[in-house]
This record gives C-alpha cells, structure tokens and sequence, in this order.
C-alpha cells in the first residue's frame, strides 16, 4: 500500500517517527513535508499536497500531523476526494475507512503519544472498506455533496 504522510512543524517528530515505522512495515511512502523543522509553516500549505495526491490516486491513504488535528482535518476536507476526519481512538480509526471510506487520517501531535498514534495508525491502515448496502449508498451521497457544492464560490 503507497501511503502519504504530511505534518506541519507541530507534528513535525511524530511524523518523522512514523515514517521510520511505516517503513519498517514494508509500507511505500511518500512524504509531502514538512521536510525540516520550520516553527512558522502552515498546516493548509503542508496539507494541500498530500490532499491532492490522495484525490488524484497517487497514494492509497494518507496520514497528517498538526498540534490537534484540527487544522489538518479542516483543510484537507476542502478538497474534492479527501475523506479526512480527526482520529484519537483505534474504533473510529477503522470504522472510519469500513463505513465511510475515510482515506485520511488526521492526528494531534501535541494531544496524543507516540505509543496512541501507532495504533491508530495500525487500525486505520488495516481496516478495508465494506463498499456495499448502506455505505455505498451514504459515500455515493457524499460524492453528491462534493460535487453539488465543491465548485460555489458564494453561498447565499
């Protein structure tokens, strides 16, 4: 599985971790930065790259790191294709991805260890999607949405 990573300088460390983890499991990954430490970066720039790769299919699943996960959650979502959601227990971690078809996973580098963030990680990129009856049916309303409303530039 091709796996992206982001984070900004507040997850700056987590991600470095979690990259040497993942690729010690084998996984591809891609990093889409912070490639250094730069305490005045921006977590909308630092998503943004990995919002569209997922979008585009460039990697399969995607993991960002910001001091709460708020931001990270909130900027990637405004991209057509990305289902982040802010994840800080191992059920939502996969139920996300088996009901929603969530492929981004948003943690909080400054709320959360390193021990947690593993097995988020771990539940999130084990889980599959189900992709049948009432979750096809609600992701398919989703992609609804997106494309109804993704393009507004003023909404009334």
């Amino acid at each position: 599985m091709k796996i992206g990573i982001a984070a900004d300088h507040a997850g700056f460390e987590q991600k470095q971790q979690l990259h040497k983890q993942l690729k010690e499991q084998g996984f591809d990954i891609i990093d889409y930065g912070a490639t250094s430490y730069d305490a005045s970066d921006d977590y909308p720039d630092i998503i943004k790259p990995l919002g569209l790769a997922l979008a585009k299919g460039e990697v399969e699943r995607g993991i960002a790191i910001c001091g709460s996960g708020v931001g990270v959650s909130v900027a990637a979502n405004k991209i057509p294709g990305v289902r982040a959601a802010l994840i800080t227990e191992t059920y939502s971690a996969h139920q996300g991805v088996e009901h929603d078809d969530m492929n981004l996973l948003c943690l909080g580098g400054r709320v959360i260890g390193p021990q947690l963030i593993w097995e988020l990680v771990d539940a999130f990129l084990k889980a599959q999607y189900i992709g049948e009856g009432r979750f096809q049916r609600r992701l398919d309303k989703i992609i609804a949405l997106e494309q109804q409303f993704g393009t507004i530039k003023n909404i009334d």
